[in-house]
């Protein structure tokens, strides 16, 4: 996928004539609610029209309680009413809007997504941890390397990490119309924890150490671990990472006075030397994280759990790089749409449970064989 662009602001893009088709895609997180409108570039990428983004920490208190908060679900829906009157002003626009682990997690998810029909107009659908995988494979398949036969695709979000293994060659070889419609994921898992849920339930001076044994716990339980680890360790896969943590830590690693998207996106990371930076990270204070310009807006509290995950697939799937990316679902999600890998892309209130995140996640497919 070419790097998004961004098309002249306070334009709306005209509807007669030969005017490119706008899309929307909106995705409400545990911890996030963020929407990108965009056109369809000439390279087949995204040219941005519109954007918005807000921590509204939906799955606050739901480690807990297994409920969203009335406080929680007040936030995200003035954020989703912002994102409404965004998709108003670019109309006719095809689009999706995803809630995941925390509606997917929540006892009361399923009225929540309904109450925001009702009240706001978006017709939300919470979508499985596997189209999570996909769409994160779609946003991310310019950073895949074909020099490797394996790579492996890292979202950490608030509520859940969901990782995929996928075959780097075919990926290249198929491009993102061809992964659109048949990615070849190898094998994908999605884990029930986030740095939100760590965060809440880990305490204490030792809570670093106690979340890593947890969370490599319960990925050595996964057959991925014994499937593709083997193969990492013989050097033969490369590590993609595209979430908040990925993209904070490599702004912190790169000793940015602030955070600049075109200095993160796509930067190749020496893991020996991302590691010394991550350790730096960990044996600070709290307030010494926060004062580091890339983990402003509350970033910093959350770095721990998400180095934590991190340090855990590192040991188990190493390699000598991560490369890393600045984008996430809503790029993929745009990009399903833009080449016709979605079917219908109305809305549709569906709701699809992510039921191998509950227990034991597991990697599907036998590896060798793409989907």
């Amino acid at each position: 996928m070419a790097k998004p662009t961004r098309s002249r602001r306070g334009k709306t893009p005209g509807r007669s004539g030969n005017a490119p088709q706008t899309y929307a895609a909106l995705d409400l997180g545990t911890n996030n609610c963020r929407l990108l409108i965009a056109e369809k570039s000439a390279s087949g990428g995204l040219r941005v029209v519109d954007s918005y983004s807000q921590i509204v920490a939906l799955g606050e208190g739901l480690a807990a309680s297994g409920r969203l908060s009335d406080l929680a679900m007040s936030r995200a829906m003035e954020a989703l009413k912002k994102c409404a009157d965004k998709v108003k002003k670019h109309r006719p626009v095809r689009a999706r809007f995803i809630a995941t682990q925390a509606c997917r997690a929540a006892s009361n998810g399923r009225a929540f997504v309904n109450e925001v029909q009702r009240r706001v107009g978006l017709n939300m659908e919470t979508i499985s941890p596997k189209e999570e995988a996909k769409f994160a494979l779609l946003g991310s398949l310019d950073l895949v390397d074909p020099a490797y036969d394996f790579a492996l695709v890292i979202d950490i979000g608030g509520g859940s990490t969901e990782l995929s293994w996928i075959d780097a060659k075919s990926a290249t070889a198929r491009g993102v119309k061809g992964c659109a419609l048949r990615p070849p994921i190898l094998g994908w898992a999605s884990f029930p924890f986030g740095v939100v849920t760590l965060s809440e339930s880990f305490t204490g001076e030792d809570r670093y150490l106690q979340m890593v044994d947890h969370i490599a716990g319960l990925m050595r339980a996964n057959d991925a671990a014994t499937r593709f680890g083997p193969l990492f360790r013989a050097r033969r896969g490369q590590l993609i990472g595209n979430s908040g943590t990925v993209t904070s830590l490599a702004g912190v690693h790169l000793g940015l006075d602030r955070y600049v998207r075109s200095a993160v996106d796509g930067v190749s990371l020496d893991l020996a030397e991302l590691m010394t930076t991550m350790a730096r990270l960990r044996d600070a204070t709290p307030d010494e994280r926060a004062v580091e310009p890339c983990l402003a807006g509350g970033r910093s509290e959350l770095m721990l759990p998400g180095m934590a995950i991190l340090d855990a697939i590192f040991a188990i799937w190493p390699s000598d790089r991560l490369r890393v990316g600045d984008r996430g679902l809503r790029e993929g999600i745009l990009l399903s749409m833009m080449h016709g890998a979605n079917g219908d892309t109305r809305n549709r209130n569906r709701r699809r449970p992510g039921r191998q995140s509950a227990k034991r996640p597991r990697a599907e497919a036998p590896a060798g064989a793409s989907e």
